[in-house]
């Protein structure tokens, strides 16, 4: 009995704490005092939660006559009455910063006392009654039994001994008991007890050879761990939801649990599996505890297959250490398989697959069922297909437009699809897609704050093409304050990183084996149309004036409204401007102020195409970067406003008549890299039309790439003393390179891949000293290396892959004591071991097998 009054004197303290609490509230909300009632609330809240889990540790601590346990918890209890009856006294309290900040530190205080205690709430404390009070009950009972006994004390030792052994099992089980509620878990006796896996939606679409294609590669023998990932709302926990219902699967596994993990704690987490495994948890101490916890709960799994699919993971430091919890031995891996969905490429799966958009037929059958539409609806199919294909074939996008849509009109159908083809964007009329695809650049955080500018870059260029990898590095080389010594290769770390957020596509073209130099060439950006939508977004926040992008889409002639405004008011923030017009636009330009602009892209799809004369106050503009995306090269003109750009550092021409910007030559004493795409050369070479020396006397990268025409280099390219790189790649009637190209004194990578026509090296490349990588891949014209190679005492990779009528090695080779890498063909290879003996151990020769791919030839029309 006095166990009971004591319990229930807790208990009363309790209640009468809570209703002076709720008198407070309701003072508040008569007086509409709104800032505080949350708190006040939560605060009531605690208390109620865990009045029974407190009544039951008093009552255990009583019976066990331990004292002193709920000290620090009583006084708080104290504390906090004697502060909720002062503010039953004093008027306009809240007003009082005192006791604002008093109420603040009491709930901290609560929580604290809370956590230490490892309370139990009122819905968990029945099961560690249970246990406790069976056990307790068992140590009382031999307790009694001992002390009966213990006149007998002769007769009856050997009883006395077993009985104390008893006791000892008991105390170690009940202090088990305890230790297990301070590390806040205790174990339900529920064998087997596996919970249900949410049903996928009703309808669904794709989902038949997405789910053969993905139960073939996760359920392969040595396979543990896999991965489905893809864009947001690409329908990636319908197709998880839907394996788990598969008949195969639930035969193959007798338990399977499904997790919501998106950016809950570890220990929340764990919990959930825990108890969805049939163990009951009251709550973990710390991440630590309960990653062991589940490590065991794993090991532990018998001999039941069991499939764990963690849903909607996002990266991080405390994802890596949830994931690191389900990496086991190879022998501990038979008996359970791990599912993880995720928007973000994550590491470490032994298989991954990738949620692709759907087709047009279901992307149809989900539009039809978003918006309710039948056979004999008045929406015609064409005005169907038209928004799908503003949805871009994303499932989320695609239901909640559909939905937006149910029972509208034809007229508002043909509007919508109107405004977003106009140029609106279907993430701004649909917010909640807008948000679903703002957090994966919120889970970015400020740490990764330089992803988020870079990705935003990407809205740079038009929607549905690829970006070069080339371009971004120019683009990246003046906005990003780098540190590294390699500036391009740290620009390309931005592209994998991009590409591990699933914010972009990193594509590489023609990915062979063994290249022996940083070359970016076939390197090429992707990015869903949805998200590109999101990163012109995030560009168009805030005021226009205070843009550091200026991101603009010309239709015809039709201006943005803001520029007519803003002439003649400058554009101080602005450090990268980029301007696409369309086959209509005429090049009649309107007048703008970027003082501080550094890059300045032009995207256009005309025959002709002119300069805007604002260039020539762009004091600042250190890259310029100028894409034709007709099919034909188009003549530019203006360029003679580039003169007064002092600054300028990077030209980048593609899909250019270069005959059209030699009329009126210019210099640009600081250009240090110029590159030419798909550029229409025409004489501009063989006549000297360009004056490379004169021009760009600072010049030290010079790039061409997939110019049909080029069929000789200028001489003059040879007094360019200040060039390191001279990269001719795709130029395949080019034949001969200038003899005088060994003048070149401070070259350092000479790259001639798949200049077909090209027939041997210039004698004079033995003059290039400080020539580190020499690239001939793919040359196959070319039948032998220069006698005096041996002389390059710097040449450390050559690359002559598919040189195939290469017919012997000079015997100079021996001197390239640099030379460390060397890759080619396997009859190349025979060459080389000929000299082995005398070569030096560094050097490491590879053959590589030509491999057909053709995907590169998609870049030509991209």
């Amino acid at each position: 009995m006095v166990v009971d009054v004591a319990a229930s004197a807790v208990g009363l303290a309790l209640s009468l704490l809570c209703k002076a609490i709720e008198e407070v509230i309701r003072k508040c909300v008569i007086d509409k005092i709104v800032e505080f009632n949350p708190l006040l609330k939560k605060i009531n809240t605690k208390l109620k939660t865990v009045k029974p889990g407190i009544e039951e540790i008093e009552k255990s601590n009583l019976e066990l006559d331990r004292t002193g346990e709920l000290k620090d918890f009583k006084q708080v209890i104290e504390d906090i009455t004697a502060f909720v009856r002062e503010l039953q006294e004093v008027p306009h309290w809240y007003k009082k910063p005192k006791y604002t900040n008093k109420l603040k530190e009491l709930d901290e205080s609560l929580d604290t006392q809370i956590m230490l205690l490892q309370v139990p709430t009122a819905s968990k404390v029945s099961n560690l009654s249970v246990i406790t009070s069976i056990i307790e009950g068992d140590t009382r009972n031999i307790r009694m039994q001992m002390g009966n006994m213990s006149v007998q004390v002769g007769s009856m030792s050997m009883q006395m001994e077993n009985m104390g052994m008893q006791i000892e099992d008991l105390n170690t089980n009940l202090e088990m008991i305890r230790d297990m509620r301070q590390n806040g878990l205790v174990q339900n006796q529920v064998k087997g007890c596996w919970s249900g896996v949410p049903e996928p939606p009703s309808f669904t679409v794709g989902l038949d050879l997405r789910l053969d294609e993905l139960k073939k590669k996760l359920l392969e023998d040595g396979v543990s761990m896999g991965l489905v990932t893809g864009h947001p709302g690409s329908g990636k926990t319908t197709l998880a939801k839907a394996l788990c219902q598969d008949k195969k699967v639930k035969d193959k596994f007798k338990g399977i649990i499904f997790v919501d993990v998106s950016k809950r704690p570890n220990t929340e987490v764990v919990q959930e599996i825990c108890e969805k495994k049939g163990t009951q948890i009251l709550s973990f101490q710390s991440e630590e505890i309960a990653l062991d916890w589940l490590q065991q709960l794993l090991n532990n799994t018998e001999e039941d297959p069991v499939l764990l699919v963690l849903d909607n993971v996002w990266p991080g430091n405390r994802t890596e250490s949830l994931l690191a919890s389900f990496k086991f031995k190879e022998s501990e891996m038979s008996n359970y398989k791990i599912l993880v969905t995720s928007r973000y490429m994550l590491p470490g799966f032994d298989v991954e697959y990738h949620v692709e958009e759907l087709n047009d037929i279901d992307a149809m059958s989900l539009l039809r069922n978003s918006a309710r539409l039948t056979s004999s609806s008045s929406i015609p199919e064409d005005l169907q297909r038209q928004v799908v294909e503003c949805c871009k074939r994303l499932p989320l996008a695609i239901e909640v437009v559909g939905r937006s849509l149910f029972g509208k009109n034809i007229v508002i159908w043909k509007d919508r699809v109107e405004a977003w083809s106009s140029g609106s964007s279907v993430i701004k009329s649909e917010k909640h897609l807008l948000v679903c695809l703002q957090s994966s650049l919120d889970a970015l955080g400020e740490e990764n704050a330089l992803i988020k500018e870079c990705f935003m870059d990407l809205a740079s260029f038009p929607q549905g093409r690829r970006i070069p990898a080339s371009v971004l590095i120019d683009i990246w080389s003046v906005l990003i304050d780098m540190w590294a010594a390699d500036k391009d290769s740290s620009c390309v770390a931005k592209l994998y990183e991009l590409t591990y957020w699933r914010l972009a596509n990193l594509v590489i073209t023609r990915n062979e084996k063994g290249e022996v130099d940083d070359y970016y060439g076939e390197h090429f950006v992707t990015q869903h149309d949805l998200l590109r939508e999101l990163a012109v977004h995030q560009t168009d926040e805030g005021p226009v004036k205070l843009r550091r992008r200026l991101i603009i889409n010309i239709r015809g002639n039709k201006l943005p409204k803001w520029w007519k405004k803003q002439m003649d008011q400058p554009f101080e923030e602005v450090l990268l401007v980029s301007i696409s017009t369309d086959s209509l636009f005429s090049s009649k330009w309107r007048d703008i102020q970027l003082p501080k602009a550094k890059v300045l892209v032009l995207n256009f799809h005309t025959k002709n195409y002119a300069l805007p004369e604002f260039v020539k106050k762009m004091e600042k503009l250190k890259v310029l970067i100028v894409t034709n995306y007709g099919f034909l090269p188009a003549e530019v003109s203006n360029f003679t406003l580039l003169g007064s750009s002092s600054k300028l550092k990077r030209i980048r021409l593609e899909r250019i008549s270069l005959s059209s910007i030699t009329k009126n030559p210019i210099v640009l004493k600081r250009l240090q890299k110029i590159s030419f795409f798909m550029c229409n050369m025409g004489q501009a070479f063989s006549k000297g039309s360009i004056k490379f020396f004169e021009a760009f006397p600072d010049l030290q990268e010079i790039n061409i790439d997939y110019c049909s025409d080029l069929v000789e280099l200028p001489v003059d390219i040879c007094l360019l003393i200040h060039l390191k790189k001279l990269s001719i790649t795709n130029c395949h009637k080019l034949s001969a390179l200038p003899e005088m190209i060994g003048e070149l004194v401070n070259l350092e990578v000479l790259r001639l891949r798949s200049c077909t026509d090209l027939s041997e090296l210039p004698s004079s490349v033995r003059k290039l000293k400080k020539l580190k990588v020499l690239d001939i891949s793919n040359c196959y014209s070319i039948k032998e290396l220069p006698e005096h190679i041996g002389e390059m005492c710097c040449l450390q990779k050559l690359n002559m892959r598919q040189c195939s009528r290469m017919q012997e090695l000079p015997e100079s080779i021996l001197d390239l004591e640099t030379l460390t890498d060397v890759i080619c063909d396997e009859e190349t290879k025979l060459f080389w071991e000929t000299y082995s003996p005398c070569l030096s151990n560094h050097i490491q020769i590879t053959a590589v097998k030509e491999e057909i791919n053709l995907d590169w030839l998609y870049m030509r029309h991209s």
